[in-house]
């Protein structure tokens, strides 16, 4: 944005400090008419014929436009995609113990990538490594849904999990008593 002497264009179409639309000026006189009121000319529409320039407060705007960007990345998510791998051959046991991991991942709101990897001659039973991945998804279909189904890309098969989004914890209920008042009435 051009502000003060770095507008360039003869005239302006000038907008004051409180949004009301002043009219078109010369550049020089709508500079003169920001300085009385201790402000700043800025050119808020550089490609309009002719250019629209504001009067405003450009160190408050700056300022303001900073702290909505923070606001803005405060509140966004970042959704992290974990990675667990299984082989076809896998033990209950170890099954158990990646599941756990599985559920750990999901319930802290992070996608998992479950991998099976094949190697040598286990290709040829791929339908074993679907019936893990699809077991796995039928033990976690409270915690989480399939995002994208199995897949076999070379000799790995793929599926991704996605964590159910979690309802607001509401307030309790005006019928529920409350635990205080039931130790004061003994």
């Amino acid at each position: 944005m051009r502000i003060n002497e770095r507008i360039r264009a003869q005239r302006c179409r000038l907008i004051s400090e409180d949004g009301e639309q002043l009219g078109i000026f010369n550049t020089a006189d709508a500079q003169q008419i920001a300085d009385e009121k201790n402000l700043d000319l800025v050119e808020i529409a550089p490609n309009a014929d002719p250019p629209v320039c504001r009067i405003m407060d450009y160190g408050k705007y700056r300022y303001e436009q900073a702290m909505k960007a923070k606001r803005a990345r405060k509140h966004q998510t970042t959704v992290q995609i974990k990675e667990i791998k299984f082989r076809p051959k896998i033990d209950k046991h170890d099954y158990e113990t990646k599941k756990r991991h599985v559920v750990r991942f999901l319930e802290a709101g992070a996608k998992v990538k479950v991998t099976i990897m094949f190697r040598g001659r286990e290709m040829a039973h791929a339908e074993r490594g679907l019936a893990i991945l699809e077991r796995l998804a039928e033990e976690l279909n409270e915690l989480g849904t399939v995002e994208n189904a199995p897949k076999l890309e070379g000799r790995n098969m793929f599926m991704l999990l996605a964590p159910l989004k979690k309802e607001p914890v509401k307030g309790k209920k005006d019928d529920e008593p409350d635990v205080d008042d039931e130790s004061a009435d003994e």
